[in-house]
């Protein structure tokens, strides 16, 4: 299949988002013994970047609406790459966590001014394989820049990957440039009008099944290495191997769900998958004593874990037709919830002495209720359009 050029760019800003987001968590040791500070304090650096994410999402989509959609891509990639620069040379904790922050607020609003241009530059019927053409960027990082990255920092010093983060930044501006269409801009809205889809009940279940079902598959990953550890038998020096399974599993199934929602439709899409999330978890808590069982589990829930990427996106605009951009904008937060929920909730039987395995019972619960949720969207929305005026996804005729 030949892969329209236009969409590189936006991968490629993909690329260098899930490289910052995903390698700081391998380098906390390093950088908690320069800024002279404590790991958990260390911690709090990731958890500045996903409140940059979660705040900046809204203000900076709701600010940028009315001017075109590439010289926005553009300016928040500005940002992006300003602020991971900054952060190579922070010279204290104090201001490292002030510039994680401020480097997590394009992040959101990245990927949802994107969503909307990936479904406008595809034809009909393509558009959640466009989107998941996007976030191939972020899946390719898990695989291949997080662990190359790590290392670098390891071995030399971890200023070195936010360095190349920033490097990163720089091409996909340049990219931006010269691949990505101009598009008009919609001068008929503002801020307010924007937010008026959290008036509707259907983005409001769409947002639920983010949060709550996809939530169910960070309480297994947020505990992946003591659970392959201490349950499966790998040794902790392996574990590199399989962090880099579970990113080709993310490169596989996001691909893969948004080739088979374009066929299906999302909705039946997203709640097939969820279902299928509900079973790799339970097959988590009773199989992973099986180290090869546990290999293969692994693969299916990285494979998971992005598959449900583009079906939920199209199912938001959908809910959202006059308010795209800003509904993608709050999906970027709600994925960030589902990671914050599934680390919690995941982590309370591990505070009672259960063993590693049990955060993934907390997460069959939840992909349990997102299932529901999911059955439930269905029921009401089962024509696949929002409760308003139909609006179709207009194709935009570039040269390709």
């Amino acid at each position: 299949m030949k892969i329209d050029k236009r969409i590189i760019p936006l991968a490629i800003g993909g690329l260098g988002i899930g490289t910052t987001e995903f390698t700081v968590m391998g380098l906390l040791p390093d950088i908690a013994k320069t800024l002279q500070i404590s790991i958990p304090q260390a911690g709090h650096l990731i958890s500045a970047y996903a409140m940059g994410v979660v705040i900046g999402a809204p203000l900076l989509i709701g600010y940028s609406v009315k001017f075109p959609p590439k010289k926005v891509l553009m300016a928040f990639m500005v940002l992006f790459t300003l602020f991971n620069g900054l952060s190579a040379v922070a010279p204290d904790y104090t201001s490292m966590l002030i510039i994680r922050f401020m480097s997590g607020l394009p992040h959101g609003a990245f990927f949802g001014v994107g969503t909307v241009v990936a479904s406008k530059m595809a034809g009909k019927g393509k558009e959640a394989f466009y989107i998941s053409m996007m976030f191939t960027g972020l899946t390719v990082a898990n695989l291949a820049m997080v662990p190359l990255v790590t290392y670098i920092g390891h071995t030399y010093h971890w200023r070195f990957y936010f360095a190349i983060v920033a490097v990163i930044g720089v091409v996909a501006l340049l990219f931006l440039k010269l691949w990505l269409p101009n598009m008009e801009a919609n001068q008929n809205t503002h801020f307010l009008e924007e937010l008026k889809f959290l008036k509707n009940k259907q983005s409001w279940l769409v947002l639920a099944i983010t949060a709550i079902g996809f939530g169910g598959l960070f309480t297994w990953l947020s505990y992946i290495t003591p659970l392959m550890t201490g349950i499966s038998g790998v040794q902790s020096d392996q574990m590199a191997y399989v962090m880099v399974l579970a990113g080709a599993g993310m490169v596989v199934g996001n691909l893969v769900g948004g080739l088979v929602s374009d066929k299906l439709g999302p909705e039946k899409t997203c709640a097939l998958l969820i279902f299928l999330m509900m079973i790799s978890l339970t097959g988590v808590f009773f199989l992973s004593e099986h180290q090869n069982i546990a290999f293969v589990l692994t693969f299916m829930c990285g494979a998971l874990s992005m598959s449900i990427a583009s079906p939920i996106n199209i199912m938001m605009m959908k809910a959202a037709p006059k308010s795209e951009m800003m509904a993608a904008a709050f999906m970027q937060a709600g994925f960030n919830i589902a990671n914050a929920m599934g680390a919690f909730l995941g982590g309370i039987p591990l505070e009672y002495g259960l063993p590693f395995n049990y955060p993934s019972l907390i997460g069959v619960g939840m992909t349990f209720i997102g299932l529901i949720i999911s059955i439930r969207y269905m029921y009401l929305y089962r024509s696949g359009t929002s409760n308003e005026d139909e609006v179709a996804t207009e194709c935009i005729s570039c040269d390709k």
